[in-house]
């Protein structure tokens, strides 16, 4: 099977502590893959390490079939990241956002994408409003327009349903399936356990740094042992790893 993305023995440390310890796995085309664990688990490090915002401190990430380590421009262009807190250029209106992140990537038919996009995350009409003018749940639909807009066919995304509404949740829910279904991979990092229930093929949960359970729900479940097992819920699982693995004292 060609992946899209593959991760191995990557590990990330800051001074003594260790953020992320030998985390290997990989993402296929079409595949959603949640990436969950207690506050202080990794899981951002992990991520802006996938991004390349984050140089890991050993391992390998490959992109696409391109090594981030020394094919990093390429990698970058296979990939968009959606972090948890929007960052924006308070001059640029949403338009210009568009069109800069256009030239970034090359972008040729970028008006046209813009516009669909703009429709896709309810933000036609306000094509000539600045960041500051725009709400919490508004600036991560633009984060998110500006992410897909070069059609990405690895997405790595940090809690994106954070301050979305009811009704944008579902769009962002229903946004998220069609990519995968056209054949992007997802890596989605989110404490709402029933959207990663709900959205995620298998999942990678992680404690303190390390690895702790990979694979579907069904999977992951058959490899647990004791009452109720087999029928747990992921909030069940998830209290069950990672209070075996001692996550709630992991590293920030």
């Amino acid at each position: 099977m060609d992946f899209l993305l593959r991760v191995a023995g990557l590990e990330k440390r800051y001074g003594d502590v260790k953020a992320v310890q030998g985390v290997s796995f990989s993402v296929a085309p079409g595949e959603v893959l949640g990436l969950v664990g207690p506050n202080g688990a990794g899981k951002t490090s992990t991520l802006r390490c996938l991004a390349g915002i984050l140089p890991p401190s050993a391992g390998r990430v490959v992109v696409a079939g391109y090594d981030l380590a020394t094919d990093a421009v390429e990698a970058k262009r296979q990939l968009a990241f959606l972090p948890d807190e929007p960052r924006f250029f308070e001059y640029l209106t949403v338009w210009e956002h568009l069109n800069f992140t256009a030239r970034l990537y090359g972008v040729e038919d970028w008006e046209e994408r813009g516009r669909a996009l703009l429709e896709e995350m309810e933000l036609s009409g306000k094509e000539k409003s600045l960041p500051g003018e725009l709400s919490r749940g508004m600036k991560q639909k633009l984060s998110i327009a500006c992410g897909f807009l070069h059609s990405p066919r690895l997405i790595l995304l940090d809690e994106p349903l954070t301050g979305l509404d009811p009704i944008g949740i579902r769009r962002m829910k229903a946004s998220l399936r069609r990519r995968a279904e056209e054949g992007a991979a997802l890596v989605l990092s989110s404490h709402l356990l029933p959207l990663v229930e709900e959205l995620c093929h298998r999942l990678l949960v992680i404690a303190g740094g390390r690895a702790m359970a990979l694979g579907s729900l069904d999977e992951i479940r058959a490899r647990l042992s004791g009452p109720g097992a087999e029928q747990a819920s992921l909030e069940d699982l998830f209290v069950r790893i990672t209070s075996a693995a001692g996550g709630e004292k992991s590293s920030p």
